[in-house]
This record gives structure tokens, sequence and C-alpha cells, in this order.
């Protein structure tokens, strides 16, 4: 009989500052020796990111670590926000299946490279671009992972502690794995394409002004009150090729009514293809559970798992703190997991927005 695979070492503390939240983790660690670490923590800790790694690193053993700040960071059932917390997770891959990567230590072309876990910098210019053509570096074209989040300064760990570009790790295709994405917002009926427009602005969709579009689309009720829309209310950007209908959500940034205009936080060519999504807890919380359920399917027993969820969803989009993390463990169980509140995430070769992105190693 085949011999179960064991879960991945994992750890999770809040604490009066740095040494209390790293010392309490590397307790639960113990000492292990090696593998790629993951290790996500909150901004009060930020300052302090290498002597967290440094401690870790002394106590575990493991060498190699990549992660990054976020303003609230995730565990197994558990959502730590504006606290000193941090999350680990020690995945036991041999040193063959993984090489970590950074603006300093750029991949090796002669070693595998078939999935990656990227971090990345907002403020970096053209941060969309870049997860674009790491895409093309990896064989499966699949990337996951997010835009560090944080009131100040952002770092990354990779390794070193730096700050701007992307970094990470790329993994072999010896490491099993699957992973989606999960939508915050539910689509409303139509899809429209964009007639006239310039930049993020948009004037026309199918040969009607825009404004005009949208207050249909939505309902009479909210386009009575188009600044209370604007808290509900995105424009979804189609995935081309999607299998399962996955959309990019960007925010609707300005409304122009004098001249039925709207923009948009993205560049829209003349001839692309929208929808109008509206924020739904209740469809958040449905296409949670399906992704979670589908990917448990496809991982029955998984080692280990990375979240990566946007800022504007947790107690926001589900009510109460730790709901969302809640619902992951409901359906998966007390697998260990790690992940952080992120300003964009990534999954395949996108930036997306109002996403969770779910990974599950086997």
């Amino acid at each position: 009989m085949e011999k179960a695979m064991k879960a991945f070492a994992y750890a999770h503390a809040r604490g009066a500052g740095w040494r209390d939240c790293a010392e309490a983790c590397a307790d639960r660690l113990g000492p292990i020796g090696s593998g790629l670490g993951f290790v996500y923590f909150t901004e009060p800790l930020a300052a302090d990111a290498a002597a967290i790694v440094a401690l870790l690193r002394e106590r575990s053993g493991v060498q190699d670590w990549i992660g990054t700040v976020g303003v609230g960071v995730l565990a197994t059932g558990t959502e730590y926000l504006d606290e000193p917390a941090l999350a680990v997770m020690v995945a036991d891959f041999p040193q063959d299946a993984y090489q970590v990567f950074s603006g300093r230590s750029a991949p090796q072309r002669d070693r595998e490279a078939c999935f990656g876990v990227i971090h990345a910098d907002p403020s970096t210019p053209d941060v969309a671009g870049l997860i674009a053509d790491m895409s093309t570096k990896v064989e499966s074209g699949y990337l996951v992972g997010g835009l560090s989040s944080a009131r100040g300064k952002t770092v990354q760990v990779a390794n070193d502690v730096l700050a701007g570009g992307l970094s990470g790790a790329l993994l072999a295709s010896s490491v099993g794995l699957r992973t989606r994405v999960t939508q915050g917002y539910a689509a409303l009926p139509g899809r429209y394409r964009v007639t006239a427009g310039e930049a993020n602005v948009i004037a026309t969709l199918d040969g009607r002004p825009a404004l005009e579009v949208m207050k249909a689309a939505i309902g009479e009720v909210l386009a009575r009150d188009l600044r209370r829309a604007a808290q509900f209310i995105q424009v979804g950007l189609p995935v081309a090729g999607s299998d399962t209908g996955d959309y990019l959500v960007r925010n609707l940034v300005g409304i122009d009514p004098r001249n039925g205009l709207i923009a948009i936080g993205d560049m829209v060519e003349t001839g692309a293809e929208l929808i109008f999504c509206k924020r739904d807890a209740q469809s958040a919380r449905s296409d949670l559970v399906r992704m979670a359920e589908a990917l448990k399917s496809d991982v029955p027993e998984p080692r280990g798992a990375l979240y990566f969820s946007c800022v504007g969803r947790g107690e926001h989009m589900f009510g109460e703190r730790g709901a969302e993390l809640g619902i992951v463990r409901e359906v998966l169980g007390e697998v260990p997991l790690v992940g952080f509140f992120c300003s964009g995430e990534i999954s395949h070769d996108r930036l997306y927005g109002y996403t969770g992105v779910l990974t599950l190693f086997g």
C-alpha cells in the first residue's frame, strides 16, 4: 500500500511584536532542515522582515524563503488584520524542484520551470505586463500570487528582503498542484462591445452612450443614484479563451452624466467586450464554495495550500472577519494554508481584482 504523503509544516501567530510572532511560529515548525518556506507578515512587522527570516532560518534549518507583506495575512480558518501577525509554511520540496528568484537573482534558464508563485510591488510600472511576460517563462504558463499590500512601503522576501518588481519561486513539474480562481462579483445579464472611447474612457457601447447602457444593465433602482451605484457596480473584462467564464473586474472610476461617458480602472480598446457586474456577498460565497469543492475533487488529500485574496474581500464582502477563510476550511478541512490579502491577485498570466486564488499541493 502506498504511504500517505505528510502534510506541510505550518504555523501562524499574533503577538506584541516581530519576535513574539516569529518565535511562536518557529516553535511550532520545529527543526525541518530543508524545503521551500512561505512567509507572510502584516504591516506592523514589515520593518523587521529580515530579522523574521533570519530567526526562521536559524530555528527551522530551512534556507529558502519567499513571501511578502499584507494588510492582512491568512492561515487555516483565520484572518489577521491591523495587528502584528505572521503566517508561515514549509513545503518539503526537494531542492531541484524549485528555484527562488528576484530582480537580484534571475531564474536559471537551464532549470525546469513549470509553475510560478509570484509576489509583486503594486507601484512597479506596468506590473501587469511583467506578470504576463513572466508567465511565458514557465512551461504551463501558470502563475499564482498577489501584489503586496500595505498603507506604506511594501517589501518582498526572496531569500533576501527587497522592494520593487517581481519575486517568488518557480516550481518543476514534479510538484503536484492544482489552482483555481473565484470571483467576488456576480455578472449582470448582457455583454457589450466598446464602439467609441479613448484610453480608459468609454463613450459608446454597441453604438449607444455608455452611461445609458450601464443604467439599463444595472436596473432602475441603482440607476437613480449613481454615487451609490458606484459602490456596488464594476466593469468586467471577459478573459479570452476562458472555459469558466472568468473576467477581470475593474473599478468604475468616473461617470460623466452630461456626456454619457464612463471611465474604468484600465485601458480599453475599441472593439473590446465588457460586462457589468455587481458586488454580491451570496454570489461570492457560492462561487468560493464551488471553486474549493472543485479543487478538493482534483486533490482529495492536499498536503498544503496557498490562498491569495483581494483586500476588498474578507470581512468587507463576507460580513465578518474570518468568514472567508472559514468557508475554505469547511470545504478543505484542516489543511495547512497560508496567504495574504493582496492589492491585486495573480492567476495564470493576468492580474485580477476582487478575486481569491486558491492553490492546493498534492
